[in-house]
């Protein structure tokens, strides 16, 4: 059975202000899956308060020693917190590729938006560390 949605909508965690309403400014759709699976990747597992199991290693692997087992870790990692904590994306393809002789990790992460017709989305982002 095919459910099919109106839209979605998220507040910005920025908390602007339309410049018309004074209201905070809203994300729509596929702007607000976006915001919302980079969020869930880059936060720390019991970073969240009453929920230990939501969020990711992303930023502790950062300063391991990158090879093809780390990378392989993340991957399937981020695909298990896509699926259990964003019900409003099917995701394709994860793929978090370490860059040689910096801390950085480049995550491409592919997926289809539920219930809307829009293309496969994808999204590519650069993960550094915070504390160098």
């Amino acid at each position: 059975m095919l459910s099919i949605s109106r839209s979605f909508r998220d507040i910005s965690l920025s908390f602007s202000r339309h410049p018309v309403t004074n209201d905070v400014l809203v994300l729509k759709n596929e702007d607000a899956i976006k915001k919302s699976v980079i969020n869930l990747v880059r936060t720390r597992i019991g970073e969240r308060f009453f929920n230990n199991l939501l969020g990711t290693s992303v930023d502790n692997s950062l300063f391991e020693l990158n090879g093809p087992e780390v990378s392989t870790i993340l991957d399937e990692e981020i695909k298990t917190v896509l699926s259990n904590f964003e019900p409003r994306i099917r995701v394709r393809e994860v793929l978090v590729e370490s860059i040689e002789d910096s801390n950085e990790l480049n995550a491409k992460i592919s997926y289809d938006i539920v219930g809307l017709p829009f293309p496969l989305q994808n999204i590519e982002f650069l993960l550094q560390p915070t504390r160098i």
